[in-house]
């Protein structure tokens, strides 16, 4: 009996929003586990800079314009000889509000970045990874799984991407294509430096953390790592949350 392999060797990877942030921990995770990657993010600059850092191909991508989505696809389907992994990390935050005073133009913009573009790309990228053994990864939320009277727009699309994981995993498996979602938590970015130096914020959100800190980027890298590999060749179609246990807490 073979034991689990968790390695991407002689894998081909596309990663969007994989510049910064969790999506560039993927990349580096990735790639120190063998995989070739196609890196994305929606500033060219920041995409060729990126590449050349991590001695990879990039391919510039607003993954809100389909024409441009099909050029990543074909690109990366060109440059890499195949596609095995697909990562969909892009995504934007929105406003904060309740939703009884949402801008509808801000609600319009966070659900055609975090979740039709989900649904377009994995549309365009699945049919090249049928009968490779393809496993795709779509980035969800804590968000999407508990309520929230701030956070409106952005939580919706995260729920959204979760169910879309569910039902590409019932379609796409017959295929031979597992498709899981990652409920990350509170993790400790970049863009998430204003929460960390809110002290009142950190206080309250660690309380309900049973591991009583943040998360980091290379965690949840850890886990697209796992889902990505021949060691998860039998889950599809499962929401790994990723959090510390935010969600499973009574903030006891």
């Amino acid at each position: 009996m073979s034991m689990p392999d968790f390695g991407l060797r002689g894998r081909t990877a596309l990663i969007t929003g994989s510049t910064r942030g969790i999506g560039f921990a993927i990349a580096q995770g990735m790639i120190a586990a063998g995989a070739r990657v196609m890196l994305s993010s929606e500033d060219a600059e920041h995409t060729a800079r990126v590449a050349a850092q991590l001695g990879m191909p990039g391919i510039a991508c607003d993954v809100s314009d389909d024409a441009a989505l099909e050029h990543l696809v074909e690109g990366t389907v060109a440059e890499l000889g195949g596609l095995d992994i697909l990562v969909c990390n892009a995504g934007i935050t929105g406003r904060p509000g309740r939703f009884e005073t949402i801008d509808m133009a801000d609600y319009a913009r966070v659900m055609a970045i975090n979740l039709r573009s989900q649904v377009v790309l994995t549309g365009l990228a699945l049919p090249h990874m049928a009968q490779r053994q393809g496993s795709v990864v779509l980035m969800s939320s804590l968000s999407g799984l508990r309520g929230n009277g701030a956070i409106n727009a952005y939580a919706l699309a995260k729920a959204g991407v979760a169910q879309l994981a569910r039902n590409l995993a019932v379609e796409w498996g017959p295929r031979g294509v597992r498709v899981n979602a990652i409920s990350p938590g509170f993790i400790a970015t970049e863009l998430s430096r204003p929460l960390l130096e809110n002290e009142s914020f950190m206080a309250r959100r660690m309380a309900m953390t049973p591991l009583r800190r943040p998360g980091t980027p290379e965690e949840v890298a850890g886990a697209a790592i796992f889902l990505a590999s021949s060691a998860a060749g039998f889950i599809t179609g499962h929401n790994l949350v990723v959090d510390g246990g935010t969600l499973i807490t009574d903030g006891s």
